[in-house]
């Protein structure tokens, strides 16, 4: 069953599109959040992109004390994943494969779009881009990690097996922990993901060096 089309923000670098990015915000912020940096990681791209920012419904956040904000699922406890709420999680699965079916019906395939997120957001990129049955033309995951994480293996389709996978992370982040972004990367680098692996002196946060190579990670993908 089809999930509900989220209210999003669009962007497009010039008229009729034949790629797109899906990017996701991280918990609490909203489509606005990355908007502002597309004029920047889409300078050089040789297609129109169309760069869709969905907005998370909002919902109550345990860790938060039950304050409601935009959310991709919740958090239940501080370490991120020893508890985990697997059907928040898969509801915004269907969520994004409900983005990414729209963009097939305006004419852009599954292998011209290049799923992105920010911390949830991110967590939701790899969750989903893992287990599409068609493959993506890139994923990018900033400050986030893989959720369910001992799923990944049994539940991952083979279409994506050999899609870039871009990770950065800041070094002093205290919010997701780097060994809790490490553990992600080893994980999929186990299971044979094409990841490029990058790390920043900086927080939770983005710093001009990364969205640096967000570009020149775009433009290898948007091809």
């Amino acid at each position: 069953m089809n999930a509900p089309l989220l209210d999003c923000l669009e962007i497009e670098t010039s008229p009729n599109p034949t790629h797109a990015v899906i990017w996701l915000h991280g918990l609490g912020a909203d489509a606005n959040d990355f908007a502002p940096i597309v004029p920047e990681v889409a300078r050089g791209l040789k297609h129109a992109t169309r760069f869709v920012f969905p907005n998370a419904p909002a919902q109550p956040i345990t860790i938060n004390g039950g304050m409601v904000m935009p959310a991709w699922y919740d958090i239940l406890v501080m370490d991120l994943v020893r508890r985990e709420d697997a059907a928040g999680i898969r509801a915004s699965e269907q969520a994004l494969r409900t983005l990414i079916a729209r963009e097939n019906t305006r004419g852009i395939p599954t292998s011209n779009i290049v799923l992105a997120g920010f911390s949830q957001g991110c967590a939701m990129t790899l969750h989903t881009g893992l287990r599409l049955p068609e493959k993506l033309a890139g994923m990018m995951g900033l400050s986030g990690y893989l959720p369910l994480l001992d799923l990944a293996d049994a539940e991952r389709q083979p279409a994506n097996a050999r899609t870039p996978i871009f990770l950065a992370h800041g070094v002093f982040d205290p919010v997701v922990a780097l060994p809790r972004a490490e553990a992600s990367r080893m994980k999929l680098e186990a299971l044979g993901y094409d990841v490029r692996w990058h790390t920043y002196p900086m927080p939770h946060a983005v710093c001009p060096q990364e969205i640096g190579d967000i570009r020149d990670f775009l433009q290898t993908v948007i091809v």
